[in-house]
C-alpha cells in the first residue's frame, strides 16, 4: 500500500488518483495508525486539486465497505434515499425529511441516512428524534419498521465506526473553514445501499461529478440537484426558488440541465418561504403540513416539498413523469394518508 505522503505528493502535482490509489487513500484516512497531520495534508491537497468523480466514487466504495450492514437487502432493490449534503448555509426547513415521509406513505421503501446538524439549527436526525423516532433503534427494529412503515432511519454515527478516526481532522478543517471530500460523502455511503436516490449538493459545480460518482457506484436511477435562488445563494435540493440544475445517473443518465418548477405544474416562490427554525419550530411546521393545516404554511414550502416528492416518485418508478409524481404527492397530503402514516410511525416507535 502506498504511503499517504506519496499520494499527497501526487495530488500536489495536480495529478488525479486512479480508483486503486483513491481506495488506498480512504483506507489510510480511516486508519488509527496514520498521523492526523498527514491526513489533513492529504485532504487539503485533494480539495485544492479538485476531486474527480472517480475519486469520490472510490472513497464512497471504501467507506460503504467499512459501514455496518443493517441487513435490509430484501428492500434495497426498491428503496430510495432523499437527502442533501448540507452545508448550503440556507437554514431552510427539513424538506427532504418531509419528502421521505410522503414517499414512505405511498409504499415506497425509504432508507433515510442522516446525522445531526452541523450548519443549521435542525438536521434530519434532530427532527426525526424530536418526532419520537429512535436514532438508536436496533437493526431488527429497523427491519420491522420497513415492514410496517416502508421507512427506516440510519443514524450515520451508528453505522460508520471508521469515522471516529476522521472526526478530529474534519473538525480541524472546519475551524479553518475548509471543505473536504467528507462534505460530499454522507449521501453516498448509505449503509442500506438503496437502488434509487435523489441527492442535493451544496454547489452547482458538484452536480455532474456526483452524478458520475453515483453512476460508478451502480445505482439503478436517480438525480443530483442544486438550486441557485440568486447569485451567491445555494440550496442543496430542488426548490421552487430560483434555478434548479440536475444531472441523472443510472437509467436517468443523460438527463442534464435546468429543471423549471413550471414543468412540474408548480409556481415559483421567494426564499423566505422555505425558512425553518429549531427542532420545535420545524416539528410545528411539519405537523401543520401533515395534519391538514397547510394554509398556515407558505405555499412555496408546500410546493417545494411536492416538487422533491414528485421527483422521488419519478425516480423510483412510481410515476411516469415529474408532473404525475407531484400530483401523487399532493393527493397523499390532501387525502390525509401522509398524516395518518406519520401518526402510525410515531405510535410504532413509542412502543420500541
Amino acid at each position: 500500500m502506498q504511503e499517504i505522503e506519496q499520494l499527497t505528493n501526487t495530488l500536489l502535482g495536480k495529478k488525479d488518483l486512479n480508483s486503486g490509489q483513491a481506495i488506498a487513500a480512504a483506507s489510510l484516512i480511516a486508519s488509527p495508525q496514520v498521523d492526523s497531520v498527514a491526513k489533513q495534508a492529504f485532504l487539503i491537497a485533494l480539495s485544492d486539486k479538485g476531486e474527480t468523480a472517480t475519486e469520490v466514487a472510490s472513497f464512497a466504495a471504501a467507506f460503504r465497505k467499512l459501514a455496518l450492514d443493517p441487513d435490509v437487502e430484501a428492500w434495497a432493490s426498491q428503496a430510495i434515499d432523499v437527502c442533501g449534503t448540507g452545508g448550503d448555509g440556507s437554514s431552510t426547513f427539513n424538506i427532504s425529511t418531509a419528502v421521505s415521509f410522503i414517499v414512505a406513505s405511498a409504499g415506497v421503501p425509504v432508507f433515510k441516512h442522516g446525522n445531526r446538524s452541523i450548519t443549521s439549527k435542525c438536521g434530519s436526525a434532530d427532527l426525526i428524534e424530536g418526532l419520537g423516532i429512535r436514532l438508536d433503534a436496533p437493526h431488527e427494529v429497523l427491519r420491522e419498521s420497513l415492514k410496517e412503515l416502508n421507512f427506516c432511519f440510519f443514524f450515520a454515527p451508528s453505522f460508520h465506526p471508521a469515522f471516529k478516526e476522521i472526526m478530529p481532522v474534519r473538525k480541524a478543517l472546519a475551524e479553518q473553514k475548509r471543505r473536504s471530500i467528507f462534505n460530499l460523502l454522507g449521501p453516498l455511503i448509505n449503509p442500506g445501499r438503496p437502488a434509487y436516490q435523489l441527492m442535493g449538493v451544496f454547489a452547482r459545480a458538484w452536480v455532474e461529478p456526483i452524478a458520475g460518482a453515483l453512476d460508478e457506484i451502480g445505482l439503478k436511477a436517480g438525480l443530483v440537484a442544486h438550486c441557485t435562488p440568486a447569485e451567491g445563494l445555494n440550496l442543496d435540493e430542488l426548490s421552487c426558488v430560483g434555478l434548479n440544475h440536475i444531472a441523472g445517473f443510472g437509467s436517468f443518465r443523460g438527463r442534464l440541465g435546468n429543471l423549471s418548477v413550471e414543468e412540474a405544474g408548480l409556481t415559483s416562490c421567494g426564499l423566505d418561504s422555505l425558512k425553518g427554525g429549531d427542532v420545535d419550530d420545524n416539528i410545528r411546521i411539519l405537523n401543520l403540513i401533515f395534519n391538514g393545516q397547510r394554509e398556515e404554511v407558505p405555499e412555496g414550502l408546500i410546493n417545494s416539498i411536492l416538487l422533491n416528492a414528485g421527483a422521488a416518485f419519478w425516480i423510483a418508478g412510481r410515476s411516469d413523469d415529474l408532473c404525475s409524481g407531484v400530483e401523487l404527492a399532493r393527493g397523499l397530503l390532501e387525502s390525509g394518508s401522509a398524516g395518518q402514516w406519520l401518526k402510525k410511525a410515531q405510535s410504532f416507535y413509542s412502543d420500541k
